[in-house]
């Protein structure tokens, strides 16, 4: 009995060692498997992408310049084309306004090539005689482009120049140039400094 007995027990002590010193455990269904530390500090941590600054753009530092050069069409039509300093694509208005009756014309332009066109201005019929007035605004800050309020600031506030003033809604400053103008036989009688506009 006795010798049976020492040959079961190491017998055992094989078969209980070979139990304990089985491989990794298995994860159960339902829990998360075990993960190493550098396995989690590598998926909570992943290396950031790296972001290209954008270039910083300098604000617009000089006075504003606008010229103009209205043109009478063969219709006796008016349109305006005009070159500035403006960065490219600020909004601008264009007005034409007849000095009699007030009756006026306008269009929404943005700058291209450091220039702009407007028109034509009129009635199908065309400009009657006398004297008319164009004006070009600079529009608040708030409906410029992005890349226009970069440079201009987010209420124009980089403008400059005897054409700046305040936006009468307080949005900011705005630019404003005007020039006057006159068409047709009446012109001749004139003593002002003005511009005179034939058909082309």
């Amino acid at each position: 009995m006795t010798r049976a007995l020492c040959a079961v027990v190491p017998l055992l002590l094989v078969m209980l060692l070979a139990g304990c010193s089985g491989g990794e455990e298995e994860p159960v269904a339902g829990e998360p498997a075990e993960t190493s530390p550098a396995a989690t500090s590598a998926a909570e941590s992943p290396e950031p992408s790296a972001v290209p600054e954008a270039p910083e753009v300098p604000p617009f530092d000089q006075p504003v310049a606008i010229e103009l050069t209205p043109r009478l069409g063969s219709d006796r039509r008016l349109t305006v084309e005009g070159e500035t300093n403006l960065p490219e694509a600020t909004r601008l208005q264009v007005i034409v306004e007849r000095e009699v009756s007030g009756v006026r014309w306008r269009e929404r332009v943005s700058v291209e090539a450091g220039g702009f066109v407007a028109g034509p201005f009129g009635p199908g019929s065309g400009l009657p005689d006398g004297g008319y007035r164009v004006t070009v605004d600079v529009q608040e800050g708030s409906v410029q482009p992005r890349s226009v309020r970069d440079r201009l600031g987010e209420e124009n506030e980089h403008l400059d120049g005897p054409l700046v003033q305040q936006s009468r809604h307080g949005l900011g400053q705005v630019a404003s140039y005007s020039q006057r103008f006159l068409v047709g036989s009446e012109t001749r009688r004139t003593h002002d400094r003005v511009e005179v506009l034939r058909v082309e």
